[in-house]
């Protein structure tokens, strides 16, 4: 039998929490909610009984705390992948910012026609858009790009053979195959080629009658070198529509510029996909387009409007916020102040200038070091590719515990790697590096 007191009441501890936060805090402190109290109070009393704490008080006010922070929440990308899937992809430039608190503060002409007052489409907003940006003759969006994947596959080659380069048979995260998605879309895999070489002519053997598709799927997260081939997209195009079957382009990081400026080779653009002949290509919202997560559909208008019409656009179809993020990002590269979307800002910003955050950052701590290194784009885009950058590391004999600590403390997510915690200031998103001083006591210090 436990020698601990016996807890308080929750009506106690909840009069004690309130005392207790009003002399840390001060009287100016707003009292947290009756509900955010009780169940702190509760959660605490739980933990108390369970022998996981001693001090009640304390741990109910570090409970209303955590209850009271709103998540997601803001971190600092100091991890050198600029589009880091676990931090959300691509930070959204102010112009969409703006946008959206307007969107979001009222009601919206979301699925309404303002001349007619009847029932309108969704892709209204970014349907024209996409199309002068890309020569597609219709666009829609949906939820993201494997939705768009499932939807194009499941309505247009569901029963059928859907040819694929076994070059091309990608896992993305989280484990997710590109041959499954085939297969529970309802369709027949047909694998042709080698994994470092496919040519023209094994999709031409595997053709038959029961083909519905060529399937081009972009390499997103790695890169086969050596002795290698593909075919040309604009042949294969031309192959599938010789013999009566669609040429369907996943053309994944949906890049709407020359990417060879930034020194980073070319990324296959959205313009040129459209050109080479693809039925339908779909893509990524917050990509190398740097906007928010959506799956961006282009095509032929019958094909487009058979995939409008199918169940699954409803099921997948793409929330306010999203579309109105992408509108607004669209206009950028519509009106050619796409240098301000933060992608390009990081991509873009002169070594000098990363050396210079990377110095005043080291400073912040003695023992750090800096050393050049190389920034990388991230969420399946330019795999083998990236940017110079200056890095910042911290020796530690417990890593992961330093870097829990910058994580909870400065929001600062770094990376570990060679006995250093590593912090790369290129892949900060920010209009403002903003770092707080680090010249304090750190883990396992005196």
């Amino acid at each position: 039998m436990s020698d601990r007191p016996h807890p308080p009441s929750v009506t106690a501890v909840v009069k004690q929490l309130v005392e207790y936060r009003l002399g840390m805090y001060g009287p100016s402190n707003e009292p947290p909610p009756e509900w955010i109290c009780n169940e702190a109070a509760k959660q605490a009393i739980a933990e108390y009984r369970e022998g996981k704490i001693e001090d009640i008080r304390v741990r109910a006010s570090e409970i209303v705390n955590d209850i009271r922070v709103f998540s997601p929440h803001p971190l600092q990308n100091f991890s050198g992948v600029i589009l880091n899937t676990g931090l959300g992809r691509a930070v959204l430039p102010g112009q969409v910012w703006a946008h959206l608190s307007s969107t979001i503060r009222h009601a919206v002409n979301l699925e309404i026609d303002l001349e007619t007052g009847g029932r309108g489409d969704r892709n209204v907003h970014v349907e024209k858009l996409l199309c002068d940006l890309t020569g597609a003759e219709a666009a829609m969006v949906v939820n993201n790009c494997a939705g768009a994947v499932y939807l194009a596959l499941s309505a247009l080659c569901r029963d059928r053979e859907v040819i694929l380069s076994r070059g091309q048979m990608v896992e993305i995260g989280g484990s997710f195959r590109m041959p499954d998605v085939i297969r529970d879309t309802g369709c027949h895999l047909v694998e042709v080629g080698c994994t470092n070489k496919t040519h023209l002519r094994d999709f031409q053997a595997a053709l038959t009658e029961n083909t519905a598709a060529i399937l081009w799927c972009h390499e997103s997260n790695y890169k086969i070198t050596g002795f290698t081939s593909q075919p040309n997209p604009a042949d294969l195009a031309d192959l599938a529509h010789r013999n009566g079957a669609l040429f369907i382009d996943d053309a994944g990081t949906g890049c709407l510029i020359n990417t060879e400026q930034f020194g980073i080779g070319h990324e296959r653009t959205l313009q040129e996909a459209v050109a080479a002949g693809a039925d339908v290509v779909m893509a990524s919202g917050d990509k190398l387009i740097g906007g928010p997560q959506a799956g961006i559909i282009l095509g032929k208008k019958e094909i487009i409007a058979a995939l409008k019409k199918h169940p699954l656009a409803r099921v997948l179809r793409i929330d306010k916020l999203c579309l109105a993020g992408l509108n607004a990002t669209l206009k950028l590269y519509r009106s050619d102040a796409w240098k301000t979307i933060p992608l390009w800002e990081c991509v873009s910003r002169p070594l000098e200038q990363v050396r210079e955050v990377a110095e005043r950052l080291a400073k912040e701590y003695p023992e750090a070091i800096t050393q050049e290194g190389i920034t990388e784009i991230g969420g399946g885009s330019c795999p083998g590719k990236g940017i110079p950058t200056v890095l910042v590391g911290i020796k530690s004999d417990n890593l992961e515990e330093l870097h829990r600590y910058f994580r909870t403390n400065f929001h600062m997510v770094g990376s570990v790697r060679d006995g250093y915690l590593w912090f790369d200031p290129r892949s900060v998103c920010s209009p403002e590096i903003g770092w707080v001083n680090l010249n304090v006591v750190m883990p396992g210090d005196d």
